[in-house]
């Protein structure tokens, strides 16, 4: 069984081309890279798990990587990688030919450790560093496409992360016109990082800032884990509903 999901796996990203990001109105990738379609088929792999089938429902895995125009050959670091569900994604997407580095800064946790022997997790290389300082020592300067950091960005306040530090390597690592993309829960306005342990929110303009600090500019802002409604003042909303969420994509000149 093992040997028969690898093959899908492979067969299936083989089949996926290569390309830049970018959708038209069909869903169809510019350059013959990912379609929705193509995405969606990754997302519905039989081999996933319950859970990550689960957290699918909040996490909207085909937008999300449609929206970084995620393209096989990539080589790819996800930045506080945890359990590995968007690593895992990240190599389906990315395939053979690409390379997919989960940073976590312990030795990979029990979840982490068993998604890693799985045959859609060879494709996830784990590195054990600090958060700022991610980037694996064998990834010399401008040598990746594109770096993730989801829903974490947060946490770097109540641990004392050194940001600036952190965002200076992404770039530093990252090609010219590579992506670092950053998704968190929205805090409301003020608020900067300061309830980043109790509220495990930051505002979006904070970010924004502090990477923008580092060299990138803004590329483009997703809107599809927004919700105007969530009055942004507890860690669940309340009314329950989906808490208010933005995914900035940034772009080293």
């Amino acid at each position: 069984m093992r040997t028969l999901l690898l093959a899908v796996s492979v067969a299936s990203a083989a089949a996926l081309g290569s390309g830049c990001a970018g959708t038209d109105a069909s869903g169809r990738r510019d350059a013959g890279g990912l379609s929705r379609g193509q995405i969606e088929a990754i997302v519905a792999s039989p081999d996933r798990s319950d859970a990550d089938r689960k957290n699918d429902l909040r996490r909207k895995p085909v937008e999300m990587l449609s929206f970084i125009g995620v393209r096989p050959g990539m080589v790819v670091l996800d930045v506080s990688a945890g359990g590995g569900y968007t690593a895992e994604l990240l190599a389906r997407a990315v395939g053979p030919s690409g390379r997919v580095y989960g940073q976590t800064p312990r030795a990979p946790g029990a979840t982490l450790a068993a998604r890693l022997k799985t045959p859609a997790g060879t494709g996830i290389v784990s590195v054990v560093q600090p958060f700022d300082n991610p980037v694996p020592d064998d990834v010399g300067a401008g040598r990746l496409d594109l770096v993730t950091l989801m829903f974490n960005y947060h946490d770097f306040g109540a641990l004392n992360v050194d940001r600036a530090r952190l965002n200076a390597a992404v770039f530093a690592a990252l090609k010219p016109g590579g992506l670092y993309v950053v998704a968190d829960h929205a805090g409301r306005a003020g608020t900067g990082i300061s309830e980043s342990a109790t509220l495990h929110r930051v505002e979006e303009v904070l970010v924004r800032r502090e990477v923008e600090a580092a060299g990138f500019r803004l590329a483009s802002a997703g809107d599809f884990l927004r919700n105007p409604a969530d009055p942004r003042d507890r860690e669940t909303p309340d009314p329950p509903q989906p808490k208010d969420e933005f995914v900035l994509e940034f772009v080293k000149p």
